[in-house]
């Protein structure tokens, strides 16, 4: 014969439930559109004897960041129309002597102008996430000018299309 126990667990009190009451919220995220131009080489020198061309390939390298899904363009405008030599040398070079062209682009360079600017890149996408690198070539036509370091400040612009 077999003796079966029941046995009784016993739980402590139970607690009421607190009252409760809900509600939602919608997290909204506005991501604005933003292009960044950096990295842009301080200056560079291109060298040669009056009445020679000197080239520099790759002379200015930058980086361009954008999310904007159409695209960008980067320009370059002159500041002065000569490059100037130092105090006391009134010798300058027109600005139009100088010309630019985007590397790797082909054979053909453009006129550097202060009163326009040239388009250096277009592209119809959002850069990498981590910017676009770009190189831009330069090139003077030397003129009969004295000695010295003649120069002019480059204004680049990186645009949203």
């Amino acid at each position: 014969m077999a003796v079966v126990g029941l046995g009784l667990a016993t739980v402590g009190p139970v607690p009421a439930r607190a009252d409760t009451s809900t509600g939602s919220t919608t997290a909204n995220v506005s991501v604005t559109g933003s292009i960044t131009l950096s990295d842009l080489t301080g200056s560079f020198t291109l060298t040669g004897d009056p009445g020679t061309t000197a080239t520099l390939n790759g002379a200015v390298t930058m980086t361009v960041t954008t999310n904007n899904p159409a695209g960008y363009q980067v320009t370059v405008q002159a500041t002065t129309p000569t490059l100037t030599g130092s105090a006391g040398n009134s010798d300058t070079i027109p600005i139009g002597n100088l010309y630019v062209r985007e590397t790797g682009s082909g054979p053909l360079f453009f006129q550097m102008s202060d009163t326009t600017a040239v388009n250096v890149h277009t592209q119809h996408t959002p850069s990498a996430p981590g910017g676009d690198n770009l190189s831009n070539d330069y090139m003077v036509n030397i003129p009969a000018v004295q000695p010295d370091t003649y120069r002019t400040t480059l204004d680049y612009i990186a645009a949203t299309l």
